[in-house]
């Protein structure tokens, strides 16, 4: 049974195009379904998480964290009584506006695009999932439902200052309420993004061999969860004692962000889902004991993981990759498919020549990224 500060599907904003919903399945599962079929997702299987696609079979990359993030989120919400289908599909979609290269392409994208609005990965996934997907008859984009653009939008928090064009463009036609918080389901997205890349990066660099099963061990939360499997299983080889730890951690985590949450609720007494929004605070949140302790272990990632010599060597690689391919479309457009010139020629200036540029690299997986670079820029 829901709680009353849940997102009830019954209820929802409905979506921009009205369409007549399906007699099978909630809006919100509907949307879920809609994100999975669209291609976007399918090309987040090829887009770097933390270690480039082609680095290695066993990293993690975009489509594997969404599924894992999902997964999270699900759990989450059931335990909360909210929804669990729509942070499902905020979680799915979360990612999809991410370019080649995981953060080190949105970085440069974002630097390239500076005179044109700039790049953010959540307004590109509001872009792909309102406009760029196009596959239905009777609009651009998936026609998602309010609470699950809204969610895409703003689970980190409330979107102020000087907003990225994206979410410009379609908050004039569909306001999203950028200044407000978002559902209690899109927090719990949020959040369980934090959880699951937290435990997969610490697996995906030890895997890399950027530190040791003893280093680890020496972090907060990771020492008690080797202690505990050490005890329990005496002499175990390395190959299961550290995915018996990570478990605890992943536990762990998820345990105290239920527990918090919790309380953060009984607290704020909502009564409604839009309470949730108007708080003008989160309720989803760890613990401060166990949110000083991730950001302990988020420093250590940073200094052995995302700094790591090799994947700086990388960054500045696919950084030169995104810096070669944007001016060389925007000088030779004739270079782009037939369907992203149209889109030229629809839009003619300057500006909107860079963003059709943008969304295209935007879209790239990172090898498509790397074949281009090889067959435009390295053989010219």
């Amino acid at each position: 049974m829901l709680a009353p500060y849940a997102s009830d599907p019954g209820e929802s904003r409905g979506r921009l195009y009205p369409e007549e919903e399906s007699a099978h399945r909630s809006c919100f599962q509907r949307d879920r379904d809609r994100i999975i079929h669209c291609s976007a997702f399918r090309r987040l299987k090829h887009k770097t998480q933390v270690f480039v696609e082609h680095e290695g079979d066993y990293f993690r990359t975009r489509l594997t964290h969404s599924i894992e993030v999902a997964q999270v989120a699900r759990t989450i919400a059931g335990a909360l009584g909210l929804n669990s289908e729509l942070p499902e599909a905020v979680a799915l979609a979360h990612d999809l506006g991410h370019t080649p290269f995981g953060h080190t392409g949105e970085d440069a994208l974002h630097a390239l695009m500076a005179p044109h609005g700039g790049f953010d990965h959540n307004a590109q996934a509001i872009r792909i999932v309102t406009a760029l997907e196009r596959h239905y008859a009777e609009f651009d984009g998936l026609n998602l439902t309010w609470e699950t653009l809204e969610g895409i939008a703003k689970h980190n928090g409330p979107v102020t200052g000087d907003l990225p064009y994206a979410l410009t463009d379609y908050s004039a036609r569909h306001d999203l309420e950028l200044h407000t918080h978002a559902s209690a389901e899109a927090q719990v997205a949020a959040l369980s993004d934090d959880i699951a890349y937290n435990n997969h990066d610490l697996h995906d660099g030890l895997r890399a061999g950027l530190y040791t099963p003893a280093e680890m061990a020496d972090l907060p939360i990771l020492g008690p969860a080797y202690a505990e499997v050490d005890a329990k299983y005496p002499g175990l080889e390395e190959d299961r004692r550290t995915p018996e730890a990570l478990r605890r951690v992943f536990g762990v985590m998820v345990s105290d962000v239920i527990a918090t949450s919790r309380k953060a609720l009984v607290n704020a007494r909502p009564t409604s889902a839009q309470h949730i929004r108007e708080l003008g605070h989160p309720v989803i949140r760890f613990s401060d004991p166990v949110w000083a302790d991730l950001r302990v272990i988020r420093d250590f990632l940073f200094e052995r993981m995302y700094r790591a010599p090799a994947v700086v060597v990388m960054r500045t690689e696919v950084t030169k990759v995104v810096e070669d391919l944007f001016p060389f479309y925007l000088r030779q457009p004739d270079h782009l498919p037939a369907e992203w010139q149209a889109e030229i020629a629809a839009s003619p200036g300057q500006t909107a020549l860079a963003r059709v540029v943008s969304d295209y690299i935007a879209g790239m997986t990172d090898r498509f990224a790397l074949q281009e670079h090889a067959r435009l820029i390295e053989k010219a």
